[in-house]
């Protein structure tokens, strides 16, 4: 009873969601970065599951997609942050 036809990438919509949250909130420095982190993990995992399911492997890749740009924007926040705290000493 275990159809294909009738089971969800429900990990890779997980993964996508959470990657578009860091967009916003990626900035805040634990909160966005967990958040980053449990992105870019259940998009990678959504990948592996759009491969046995058939389904989500849109939202799965859009959502490591997002989740790397998440991380480079990341590294310029910090060091962004390292650069004036730097002049500021």
């Amino acid at each position: 009873m275990n159809d294909q036809s009738t089971q969800s990438n429900g990990i890779g919509t997980a993964g996508f969601i959470l990657a578009l949250v860091t967009l916003f909130f990626g900035w805040i420095p634990f909160l966005g970065w967990t958040i980053w982190i449990l992105g870019l993990v259940f998009s990678a995992v959504g990948i592996a599951r759009a491969k046995s399911v058939g389904k989500g492997m849109g939202l799965s890749v859009a959502g490591l997609v997002i989740s790397l740009l998440g991380v480079i924007m990341l590294i310029f926040v910090v060091g962004a942050i390292a650069t004036a705290i730097g002049f500021a000493l």
